[in-house]
C-alpha cells in the first residue's frame, strides 16, 4: 500500500471549508432563542459603557497632554530666551506692552459694567407709543431715570417732564455720563437694525420674548383663544369671513385650513434647575405658531408633572383618577391659514417662581424651540417624533445656549461630543397625522387656534350655537341689538379658567353616558341637552361668591377653587340639577346685570385689520 502523502494547509483549508458549508446547509434546531438574545442585549450594553467610560478617560488624557504641551512649550521658549538675549529683551517689551494693553481693557470693561450696575439712566435706542393706560410714550435718544426694574420685562421710569409709566426694557440701553456723545455714537452704530425697525414690530418682539411670554396675554387680549375663538368679519363688513352657514346639513360649514395638525407633548430632558433662592410653582410649555417676525395665533400653555427623583426631567398628561385635567393635557390641535413659507410653531420652556427671601413673584425662561412646518421646497414635515434642542435667549437671537457648561462647541473626541449632546436640554414633541374622522372635526373650528383636544367637542357645540344664533335665528341680518344668550356670553371666559371647564366636561360626561345611541346621532337634541348641563354647572359656578378669583400658579387658590368646584358638583349629582343648589339659604351668589348675560357680537368678533 502507497504511503499518504500529507496535506498541504491549502487543501486542508478547502476541506475544512466545505465541511463547514455542509453543516450550514443542514436545518439545526435554534434553542433558548429569547435567553440568547437577552445575553446579546446584556453584552451591548456592556460595551456601551466601556465605550463611555473610555471616552471619558481619552477626554481627559487629552486635557493632561494638552496641559503638559503648553508646559514645554513654555520652557522652550525660555530656554530660546536664554541664549537669544536680544530677541528676548525685543519679546519682553511687547509681552509687558500687551500686559499693559490687557490691564487697561480689563479696568475699562470693569468700569462700564460698574457703570451699568450703578447707572439708573437708560437711553432709549427706539420710538415707543403707549399701548395703554400706565404706559410711558417715548421717543429714540431720550434719557430716562428707571424707578423699578420689574421681573417681567416692564420697568417703571421717568422722563425729563416728570411724567412715570411703564417701559419695555427691549428699547433701553444703560447711559454713560463721562463719554455720552461716544456711547450715543456707539448705541446708534450697534443699533442700526433696531432703528429701521417699527415700533409695531419691536413691540411684537418685546411682548413675546421669553422672560416676558406669560405676561404678554395680560396686556392685552389679542394672544388668547378667547379672541380667536370669536368669528372674523369678512372685508365687507357685512359677513363673517370664518363662520357660515349650510343649508343642507342645518349646522356651520366646515372650512378647511392650510395647516390642521394634532401634535403631543411627550417629555423634556436635561433642563436645568432653577437656584435654591426660589421657588418654584409650576414647569410648564407655553407655544404658539410662528414665522420668524411676529405671533400668529394664541399662547397655549400645558403643564408639566416632575419626579424628585429625576427633577430635571418634565413629563406631560400623567395617569389620574377620573378625567384628565386640561391644563396637563399633552395633547394639543393646531389650526392656520397663514401661506408664509417660514411658519412653524414656537416652544418656550418656563418656570413660575416666588423668591424666599422677598416674595417677588415671576416667570423664568428655561430656553425655547421653533419647530418649522415646511422644508425649503414648501412641503410639510413628515409626522413623526422630533427630538429639539433647546436654545437660550429669544427667538430673535441666534447661538445662546441654554447651559453653557454643556456647549454644542464643545472640542473633543466623538464620543466626548455624543456625551455632550445626550446633556444637551431638548423637548421631545410627535406630530399625528390626521385622519378623516379628525379632519372633519378640527374643520369646525375657527381657522387660527391652538388648544387642548380634550375640549374640542366643547368648543365645537360653541361655534355649533353661534352659527344658530348668528346665522339662523337672528330675525333680521341688519340688526346690532345685543343678543340675550348666556353660553354666547360667558363660554370664552373658561378658556381662561381651566378648572371651570374640567367640571364642565365633567358634568357633560356624566350626562352623555345616560343617553342612548340614537340621541348621541341626533345634533339638535345634543345641543338642547349641552346647554342645560351648562346652565346647571357653569353659569352657577361663575358667580358663585365661595369660588376665589383665578390666579395663574398659586397652589393654595387652586385647591380652594377646585374644592368647591368638586363639592358642587357632588350636590348636583345627588339633587339631579343645580336648581335646588340655587334656591337653597346657604348658596351666596354675586348679583348681576343682564348685560352681563348678552352678546354683543360687534365688540366680540375679530376685524380684519387685527
Amino acid at each position: 500500500m502507497l504511503p499518504r502523502w500529507p496535506r498541504g494547509p491549502l487543501p486542508c483549508l478547502q476541506h475544512r471549508g466545505q465541511e463547514l458549508k455542509q453543516q450550514a446547509d443542514e436545518p439545526t434546531p435554534v434553542g433558548n432563542y429569547h435567553q440568547k438574545k437577552e445575553e446579546e442585549h446584556s453584552l451591548l450594553d456592556k460595551l456601551t459603557h466601556q465605550l463611555q467610560e473610555l471616552a471619558m478617560s481619552i477626554s481627559r488624557e487629552n486635557i493632561t497632554e494638552i496641559g503638559e504641551l503648553t508646559e514645554r512649550e513654555e520652557d522652550d521658549d525660555s530656554a530660546e530666551g536664554d541664549e537669544e538675549e536680544d530677541d528676548d529683551d525685543e519679546e519682553e517689551s511687547k509681552e509687558s506692552g500687551g500686559e499693559e494693553e490687557e490691564t487697561q481693557e480689563e479696568e475699562k470693561q470693569g468700569n462700564e459694567s460698574h457703570l451699568q450696575a450703578t447707572s439708573k439712566e437708560y437711553t432709549a435706542v427706539g420710538n415707543f407709543t403707549a399701548q395703554q393706560a400706565g404706559d410711558l410714550t417715548f421717543k429714540k435718544g431720550e434719557i430716562l431715570l428707571i424707578i423699578e426694574k420689574k421681573p417681567d420685562g416692564w420697568w417703571i421710569a421717568k422722563n425729563a417732564k416728570g411724567n412715570k409709566g411703564l417701559v419695555p426694557k427691549t428699547y433701553l440701553e444703560p447711559y454713560h455720563k463721562e463719554d455720552g456723545q461716544e456711547s450715543s455714537e456707539e448705541g446708534s452704530e450697534e443699533n442700526v437694525d433696531v432703528g429701521d425697525e417699527t415700533a409695531e414690530e419691536l413691540e411684537v418682539k418685546q411682548r413675546f420674548s421669553l422672560e416676558c411670554c406669560a405676561k404678554s396675554s395680560l396686556r392685552g387680549n389679542q394672544f388668547r383663544a378667547s379672541y380667536f375663538l370669536q368669528p372674523e368679519l369678512a372685508p365687507s363688513q357685512l359677513a363673517f369671513r370664518d363662520l357660515m352657514w349650510d343649508a343642507k346639513t342645518g349646522t356651520i360649514r366646515s372650512r378647511p385650513s392650510h395647516v390642521s395638525l394634532i401634535l403631543t407633548l411627550w417629555s423634556c430632558k436635561m433642563i436645568p434647575l432653577p437656584e435654591l433662592s426660589i421657588q418654584v410653582l409650576s414647569r410648564h410649555v407655553r407655544l404658539c405658531l410662528f414665522d420668524g417676525n411676529k405671533v400668529l395665533s394664541n399662547i397655549h400653555t400645558v403643564r408639566a408633572t416632575w419626579q424628585p427623583k429625576k427633577p430635571r426631567t418634565w413629563t406631560f398628561s400623567p395617569q389620574v383618577t377620573g378625567i384628565l385635567p386640561c391644563l396637563l393635557d399633552g395633547d394639543c390641535f393646531l389650526r392656520s391659514n397663514s401661506l408664509s413659507p417660514d411658519l412653524g410653531i414656537l416652544f418656550e420652556l418656563g418656570i413660575s417662581y416666588i423668591r424666599n427671601s422677598t416674595g417677588e413673584r415671576g416667570e423664568l425662561s428655561c430656553g425655547w424651540v421653533f419647530l418649522k412646518l415646511f422644508d425649503a421646497s414648501g412641503i410639510p414635515i413628515p409626522a413623526k417624533t422630533y427630538e429639539l434642542f433647546l436654545n437660550g435667549g429669544t427667538p430673535y437671537e441666534k447661538g445662546v445656549e441654554v447651559d453653557r457648561s454643556v456647549s454644542r462647541r464643545a472640542h473633543g473626541s466623538v464620543f466626548h461630543q455624543m456625551m455632550m449632546m445626550r446633556r444637551q436640554p431638548q423637548l421631545l414633541v410627535k406630530l399625528r397625522s390626521l385622519n378623516r374622522r379628525s379632519r372633519n372635526i378640527l374643520s369646525l373650528l375657527p381657522e387660527i387656534l391652538i388648544g387642548s383636544m380634550c375640549c374640542i367637542h366643547l368648543l365645537i357645540f360653541y361655534r355649533q350655537i353661534l352659527g344658530d344664533v348668528l346665522l339662523k335665528g337672528r330675525m333680521s341680518m341688519q340688526s346690532a341689538d345685543f343678543i340675550s344668550n348666556p353660553v354666547l356670553a360667558t363660554f370664552p371666559k373658561l378658556l381662561e379658567q381651566p378648572d371651570v371647564m374640567d367640571a364642565l366636561r365633567s358634568s357633560w360626561a356624566e350626562k352623555e353616558s345616560t343617553l342612548k345611541r340614537s340621541e348621541k346621532r341626533d345634533g339638535e337634541f345634543l345641543k338642547a341637552v349641552f346647554l342645560l348641563v351648562y346652565h346647571d354647572c357653569v353659569v352657577p359656578l361663575l358667580h358663585s361668591t365661595f369660588l376665589p378669583p383665578f390666579r395663574w400658579a398659586e397652589e393654595e387658590t387652586e385647591a380652594a377653587r377646585w374644592k368647591v368646584i368638586a363639592d358642587f358638583l357632588k350636590q348636583n349629582q345627588e339633587n339631579k340639577g343645580a336648581l335646588q343648589a340655587l334656591l337653597s339659604p346657604d348658596g351666596v351668589h354675586e348679583p348681576f346685570d343682564i348685560s352681563e348675560q348678552t352678546y354683543d357680537f360687534l365688540g366680540e368678533i375679530r376685524k380684519k385689520a387685527a
